[in-house]
């Protein structure tokens, strides 16, 4: 895979089942070069007979299909070219769609009333006078904005106190009646309006964002997640609360009253019974570092939850809740590189579906049918169903893809140096070799490398580098003691493993130059590359990502600086200093290209230019990429031109310092 094939990595949604059983759609995108955005529609895929996939819109954007529960229609997210997404129907069994939402700020999700007659919604509501609210007044003409809390922006979004998520209810539309004729204009120029959406009903307000909402069985009760205790904007706790959806009464907390808890979403079981996942927090309500998420039952309205899960052995963090029998249902749980779809009874006994190398990213269920989106080495998305002797892959999204040029990673455990083993995978080009060498490090810290398909590998390994990619003390997937191990010792064991895995690899890998390596990363990647390079010297060349790399400087500028330095470096001034980066920035002697995104409200910009500007006073040879309009997601959502001039970069970068002979020209 080189650069230019971005246009080829398709990502599938969560399907939906046909009530039926009897077909499935999702969502299908790709980034386009053309457009510069990520563009897709939805696709219907049959699950009995021979029929083959077909395309089933032709929006811009269609996103987040949902059949109502009678199956007569089909419900999705539409976004037009630079427009916020909107809730659209259409008759499930073809026509034309029609709008049911018209959010200024658009729809983040959506759920069917059981009765299919109205859905519910969330969406920011922006404060008057702010986001185009008033004609004429744009973002640089508003009026100041005051904080009196620390948690008033987030990445990828910017402000949130002043456009919080609330919940709405919609009657949904006669999508088989006749359509309303515009006539043409008066003999005076005036026009009859232009048929309007179904009018929305608010039924949640305040100054928190509510969102993961659930329909009850019976559709009298709304299930969401929100933080509206006294101390939320000083930890890190939610709650699951119950709104009827009459607005009868004000919401009430199922939750809070039973642990310190951070709530990661919530569904109704087939038997009425309320299931949520969320993380411990401890008594602080800010240890997060390392926490995985449990799946929790509340049995009947006003019992105590029940704890079905051991979050040291199962991790449901990545994972929604998808109701499947009576009495359990689906997760998917992050362990040793892949999402392992599970199956989890009211009793707690948990059964695994899947196998230990597939991503199974959604899942949608209609009686015993289910049917997953998921990834492996060989395709960056397809959906497939589950059957009596496993996975069934029912399409091919990735054959152009892996006509351009795929290469499996190799699995590989290496022993560290204390004897922890270390788990990874190696990514090696064609040819013969010797192969100079690429460390990769991933972000996180508490996230994981998979066995899927990885556009970054792909495209190093297409340019003749070999790709070594680990998940060291501190990832995700292997226990919560394995993540909690760099709780306020950021760069030691972690430091360790990488390098040790590398050093392994080399060892047991043909054609891999061990003398000539480079190394990279992005966000604690960044991090962990910019720690490694101050006091190990042996790589030719590294780039710092989006890093997090001053510690001191990161509260008060990143979106996520009231907690994250606290809990992962400490608040004792000589510890932070004794795992920042920036604190050892001149013992760095290898050439380094920082790249950032301006708007990366996550590791904020100054971050890099701070360590930039300290390895060129340090006479260190350096050099600053910054992205425009980009965030801390451009490598993965960013723009796809970006995107590609993010890649050009990296390889130009590569073949000045670590040239191979597969280098593009």
């Amino acid at each position: 895979m080189k650069a230019a094939d971005l246009e080829l990595l398709t990502a599938v949604s969560a399907p939906t089942v046909h009530p039926g059983g009897g077909r499935a759609v999702v969502s299908v995108t790709h980034p386009s070069l053309a457009a510069d955005a990520t563009v897709g529609q939805l696709w219907t895929i049959p699950l009995v007979g021979h029929a083959a996939p077909r395309r089933l819109t032709r929006g811009f954007r269609d996103t987040a299909p949902r059949f109502s529960p009678d199956g007569r229609l089909l419900a999705f997210l539409r976004s037009a070219p630079a427009a916020a997404p909107q809730v659209f129907v259409a008759d499930a069994a073809g026509g034309e769609p029609v709008q049911v939402t018209d959010r200024r700020l658009g729809v983040s999700e959506f759920v069917w009333a059981p009765d299919g007659r109205s859905i519910a919604f969330v969406s920011r509501v922006p404060e008057q006078g702010r986001y185009g609210t008033v004609e004429g007044i744009d973002a640089a003409s508003e009026r100041p904005r005051r904080f009196d809390i620390l948690n008033y922006r987030a990445n990828g979004l910017g402000y949130i106190t002043d456009r919080r998520a609330h919940i709405f209810l919609v009657p949904v539309p006669d999508v088989w009646a006749e359509p309303a004729v515009t006539p043409i204009a008066e003999a005076d120029g005036s026009s009859a309006p232009a048929p309007s959406v179904p009018e929305a009903a608010q039924l949640t307000d305040g100054p928190w964002d509510d969102g993961s909402i659930a329909f009850s069985p019976d559709g009298s009760t709304l299930a969401f997640v929100s933080a509206r205790h006294a101390s939320r904007d000083d930890d890190l706790r939610s709650s699951v609360f119950l709104v009827p959806v009459d607005g009868s009464r004000d919401p009430v907390d199922a939750t809070g009253a039973h642990g310190d808890l951070s709530v990661a979403g919530v569904s109704y079981g087939l038997n009425g019974a309320l299931y949520f996942l969320a993380q411990e927090v401890g008594e602080s309500g800010r240890d997060f570092v390392a926490r995985n998420a449990a799946l929790s039952v509340i049995d009947v309205p006003g019992a105590a939850p029940r704890r079905l899960t051991d979050p040291e052995t199962q991790d449901f963090t990545e994972s929604d809740i998808v109701a499947y029998r009576d009495d359990s249902v689906l997760v998917r749980d992050r362990r040793r590189g892949a999402l392992v779809l599970t199956e989890v009874t009211a009793a707690g006994e948990s059964t695994r579906l899947t196998d230990d190398t597939t991503v199974v990213g959604g899942v949608g269920a209609a009686g015993e049918v289910v049917v997953m989106s998921i990834a492996d080495a060989s395709t960056a998305g397809d959906a497939a169903v589950l059957g009596p002797d496993g996975v069934r892959r029912l399409t091919d999204f990735s054959a152009s893809l892996r006509a351009a040029g795929v290469i499996a990673p190799r699995e590989i455990t290496v022993t560290a140096r204390d004897g922890y083993p270390v788990h990874g995978w190696v990514v090696v080009p064609e040819g013969e070799g010797p192969h100079p060498v690429l460390l990769n490090i991933h972000g996180g810290p508490y996230a994981a490398y998979t066995a899927a398909l990885f556009d970054e590998a792909q495209v190093y390994a297409a340019a003749g580098y070999a790709v070594v990619m680990s998940n060291p003390r501190g990832a995700a997937g292997y226990g919560q003691q394995h993540g909690r191990v760099i709780r306020q010792r950021m760069g030691t064991v972690d430091m360790a493993d990488v390098l040790d895995f590398l050093d392994g690899v080399v060892e047991k890998t043909p054609g891999l130059d061990g003398e000539r390596v480079g190394i990279m990363g992005g966000s604690y990647g960044g991090y962990l590359t910019a720690w490694t390079i101050a006091h190990d010297h042996r790589f030719a060349a590294a780039i710092v990502e989006r890093g997090f790399l001053d510690p001191e400087a990161f509260v008060g500028t990143s979106d996520i600086g009231s907690f994250f330095g606290d809990e992962y470096t400490g608040t004792d001034p000589e510890l932070i200093r004794s795992q920042s980066p920036q604190a050892v920035v001149e013992q760095v002697r290898t050439p380094t290209l920082v790249m950032h995104s301006a708007d990366d409200l996550r590791c904020p910009l100054p971050q890099a230019e701070r360590y930039y500007a300290a390895l060129k006073r340090n006479g260190a040879e350096a050099e600053l990429v910054v992205f425009p309009g980009e965030d801390h997601e451009l490598s993965r959502s960013g723009r796809p031109r970006h995107r590609r001039d993010r890649f050009d970069i990296i390889l130009d970068w590569w073949a000045e310092r670590l040239p191979s002979v597969h280098n593009h020209s």
